[in-house]
C-alpha cells in the first residue's frame, strides 16, 4: 500500500514534468502550424526573405570592410602585394 502510493506520487511528478516540458516546447502551437499548410508556407517564406536580406546586408558590410583594408594596404605600397590589391580594387570599381 505504501509502496503503491509512493509509486503513484513519482508517476504524478513525472507526468507534471512532461506537461511542463511540452508546454515549454510549444508543441501544441507546432502541431497547429503543421495542420495549416498555407500558414506553414507563409511563415517559411517570410523566414527565407529575412535570411536572404540578412545575408545580403552582411555580405555588403563585409565586402566594404574588406575593400577598405585593401585600399589601406595599397597605400602602404608593399612591393608585389600592392600591385595585386590595386588590380582587385580596380576590377571592383569597374564592376567586372
Amino acid at each position: 500500500m505504501v509502496e503503491e502510493s509512493r509509486l503513484l506520487k513519482v508517476l504524478e511528478e513525472r507526468i507534471a514534468w512532461l506537461v511542463t516540458s511540452m508546454e515549454k516546447m510549444k508543441l501544441a502551437e507546432y502541431v497547429k502550424l503543421l495542420d495549416n499548410p498555407w500558414r506553414l508556407m507563409y511563415v517559411n517564406f517570410i523566414a527565407g526573405l529575412a535570411r536572404g536580406v540578412g545575408i545580403a546586408v552582411g555580405f555588403t558590410i563585409l565586402g566594404a570592410v574588406l575593400l577598405y583594408f585593401l585600399r589601406k594596404l595599397v597605400v602602404l605600397n608593399l612591393p608585389w602585394i600592392g600591385g595585386i590589391i590595386a588590380e582587385i580594387v580596380r576590377m571592383v570599381q569597374l564592376k567586372i
